[in-house]
């Protein structure tokens, strides 16, 4: 198609050498009037055109499209075969969209659909009767307006949405359900929602019955273990021939008698009863008080040392955090070798503040770090038994430090020691003034 700039060029040219030779041979006048007349034809025939394509774009029918002459008939060839184009792959989106919206409508999970506002665009029938939310009214409506539960709009405003959150159905209290936000497109996101009353049921149940094993096992366990350290404390009862199973029988029953009490532990923390009120804690003292039991674990066989901020401080359970840092610095402890060091360090990261632990220990092989806080998942089982280890350590420190909107990060290398760190969200923080920080 030749260019338009090309095609006016010529036309122009060819009425302009026209124009000239009648000057030569007529007159002047005659020659203006005949270019004045070609140039207005020329711009009129380009205006009708235009006043033509603008009158099709109002109701944009293939069938209807104006065949055009010179130039135009290029540019409405040209906009048949685009809107052409444009019609079949707007046909396609729309038969996609239909499929995902006919596959969404089968699904047992709620979807809801929501653009970069937070405002529903579509939703299937499974949120319908979960979340009691209605496509025909509901659609075009803020979600935050229809779904008041104060989690969710706290957890909808917060923007991280790499976990989802559970909570009790404000329709039916019976109901657990478990909703999670994925971002996609441009800032657009869907809600998946589902009732996972069952699994709760099943999950309160598990919890149950470990806390109540656990709590009938620790009597008959101390009564066992009193006997035995009464028997080892009495002169010529137990035959020195005995003596050595009588102190694995010790041994055992004291590993046992640690585990029931992480179990119940765990499961303290995993019911989210008897949850601890939040205070302002001094951190200071707090990581003194787990540095003395550091040094009292290792029996000074580790060079442990402890680098402190003295004005930052904590708002949290300080029992819970103490048992927290404890279990990391205790780690620390069991799986470094004699001679080897142990540093704890609790200061600023960027906006957070993170307790660090780290140590010139055995290490941790790559694979393994993702899997460390599950329950009783040893790297090492034999090396665990060795060290008094419960499995349920890390277990425990995660849960405390989810409570506290905390999390742990693990480095490690195989041979080159380890370091855990509980990092804590701005949120969290306290500062004291250097006045009050001295004087501590």
């Amino acid at each position: 198609m030749l260019d338009i700039r090309w095609r006016a060029f010529w036309l122009f040219f060819s009425l302009l050498l026209i124009s000239l030779i009648i000057w030569a041979f007529e007159n002047f006048t005659l020659a203006l009037g005949i270019f004045t007349l070609g140039t207005l034809a020329y711009l009129a025939s380009h205006l009708y055109w235009l006043y033509r394509l603008s009158e099709w774009y109002k109701k944009p029918d293939l069938a209807s499209i104006p065949a055009g002459s010179g130039t135009w008939e290029d540019i409405f060839a040209t906009i048949y075969h685009e809107q052409r184009r444009h019609n079949r792959s707007q046909s396609q989106l729309s038969s996609v969209l239909d499929r995902f919206q006919h596959a969404a409508s089968a699904l047992p999970d709620a979807v809801v659909l929501l653009d970069a506002r937070d405002i529903i665009e579509w939703c299937n029938p499974s949120a319908e009767k979960l979340l009691g939310l209605a496509l025909k009214s509901d659609s075009g409506q803020p979600i935050n307006y229809l779904m008041r539960h104060t989690e969710f709009i706290e957890y909808l405003q917060l923007k991280d949405y790499a976990d989802p959150i559970k909570l009790i159905s404000w329709r039916d209290p019976s109901v657990t359900l478990e909703l999670q936000l994925v971002p996609f497109g441009d800032n657009q996101k869907l809600l998946i929602g589902r009732d996972v009353s069952q699994l709760e049921k099943l999950e309160h149940m598990r919890r149950d019955f470990i806390a109540n094993v656990s709590h009938e096992l620790r009597t008959p366990l101390t009564v066992v273990g009193g006997f035995l350290e009464t028997l080892m404390d009495m002169e010529g009862a137990v035959p020195e021939s005995t003596r050595g199973y009588f102190g694995m029988m010790q041994e055992q029953t004291g590993r046992m008698r640690r585990l029931i009490e992480d179990l119940l532990t765990l499961s303290q923390l995993e019911s989210g009863q008897n949850i601890p009120p939040d205070t302002e804690i001094d951190v200071n003292s707090l990581l003194n008080m787990v540095m003395h039991e550091a040094q009292s674990l290792s029996n000074g066989k580790h060079h442990i040392t402890l680098e402190a901020d003295a004005s930052l401080g904590l708002t949290g359970a300080a029992e819970e955090l103490h048992s927290a840092f404890g279990n990391l610095v205790s780690n620390a402890v069991r799986y470094t070798p004699e001679g080897g060091e142990i540093h704890m360090v609790w200061k600023m990261r960027g906006t957070d503040a993170a307790f660090s632990v780290h140590d010139s220990g055995i290490g941790i092989e790559q694979k393994h770090i993702d899997r460390l806080t599950e329950r009783f998942y040893r790297v090492d089982r034999s090396r665990s038994r060795e060290t008094g280890g419960t499995g349920l350590g890390l277990s425990i420190i995660k849960h405390i430090l989810t409570r506290h909107q905390a999390r742990l990060e693990i480095e490690s290398e195989l041979g080159n020691g380890s370091t855990f760190s509980a990092v804590f969200p701005k949120s969290r923080l306290t500062r004291k003034t250097p006045a009050l920080a001295n004087n501590q």
